[in-house]
């Protein structure tokens, strides 16, 4: 893994053996302000798995922050363990210490395997984690503006696509019904759609159902991706969209809230060859670092979901640019993305006096 020849700003690799940590912090950009991105906690096959990770993830999620038109670059860790075996206190604190000797050029926040009350512990030892639960008068669960987001970044899509920025009356697949899947199904429904569902938790789609019975559910991923939709929306872990699956997918339009679903960067052109209109996963799933970002400012619901909104005109923003250009969208969005680091960030060179 070529970790010096990646773009990176830096790259920290974390170890208390007497907690068992074994982290790594990736920052790919501080041009637009600190480094913000959440803590991913995965039992990965091996260090370099780990790495290859961390450094994708944090570079999206500079793109993500710049496309959002927040203040903040880019950044990602990522703890090698079990979440449900080896998180302790003790692991938590320790990766804590190491999050504030970076002196705030790197903002943590939740994401796979951690969560808001995780944060609460981590912040016993760090001024820059945030996602924190409401009763330490943090944000508390992102998953609902993540939804929104991808909700609105959908409805984009399809005005683009169709003509109106509507869901009802199409059928939406859903990959994954964890927090973010769940509550987008209940923004789809709510919509008018008809809506079929898939999950590897199959405890997942029976509370779905309870709440939802009209919705379809199929057994798995490759089924879904083979039956008839409207749109296709991935909602679990990342690589969803490789070449298999998008030679067979049965949908006009792909646009879920999975991170880094493009399997290499060839399967954009090779949606666009087939027709498929594609949502990039790192706009339409900002809602949630939207509300991260607003917790630094006291949070305010209203004020983060009205930023949220917001994605819908930058989603249709990207889809118009892509056709102008004869692009991807995620070619197009990731223009836009460079463009507000090369431009904003090079304001920080003009000195302001102290």
């Amino acid at each position: 893994m070529d970790v010096l020849g990646s773009g990176h700003e830096q790259v920290v690799f974390c170890s208390d053996p007497a907690s068992g940590l074994r982290a790594v912090i990736a920052i790919y950009s501080t041009a637009l302000g600190p480094a913000l991105g959440g803590t991913r906690f995965y039992p990965y096959a091996g260090e370099e798995a780990a790495v290859a990770d961390v450094l994708a993830l944090s570079r999206a999620m500079a793109y993500k922050n710049s496309l959002a038109g927040l203040d903040l670059g880019g950044g990602k860790a990522v703890v090698i363990g079990d979440p449900q075996t080896d998180k302790t206190e003790a692991l938590l604190r320790a990766y804590g210490r190491f999050v504030e000797s970076l002196g705030g050029r790197y903002l943590t926040a939740c994401d796979v395997g951690t969560s808001n009350a995780d944060l609460d512990v981590v912040a016993r030892e760090t001024r820059f984690a945030h996602g924190r639960s409401v009763a330490y008068g943090g944000c508390g669960d992102s998953s609902v503006l993540t939804a929104y987001g991808v909700f609105q970044g959908m409805r984009a899509a399809a005005q683009h696509r169709w003509g109106k920025p509507s869901l009802a009356g199409r059928t939406v697949g859903v990959a994954g019904v964890g927090k973010v899947g769940s509550w987008l199904v209940d923004r789809l429904v709510e919509d008018g759609a008809d809506v079929v569902v898939t999950d590897v938790d199959a405890s997942a789609v029976e509370r779905l159902r309870v709440r939802h019975p009209a919705v379809d559910a199929v057994a798995d991923t490759a089924t879904l991706v083979r039956t008839p939709t409207d749109v296709y929306a991935p909602c679990a872990l990342g690589g969803a969209l490789d070449d298999e699956t998008v030679s067979v997918l049965e949908a006009e339009i792909v646009c879920g809230g999975a991170n880094n679903q493009l399997a290499h960067e060839g399967i954009a052109g090779e949606l666009m060859r087939r027709g498929i209109l594609y949502a990039p996963d790192y706009l339409v799933n900002a809602g949630g670092v939207i509300q991260v970002e607003d917790e630094r400012h006291g949070f305010s619901f209203d004020r983060a979901e009205a930023k949220a909104a917001g994605i819908f005109d930058v989603a249709l923003r990207v889809f118009q640019a892509a056709e102008a250009d004869g692009v991807s969208p995620a070619v197009a969005a990731d223009r836009l993305a460079e463009k507000r680091m090369a431009t904003v960030g090079r304001l920080a060179t003009i000195r302001l006096p102290h």
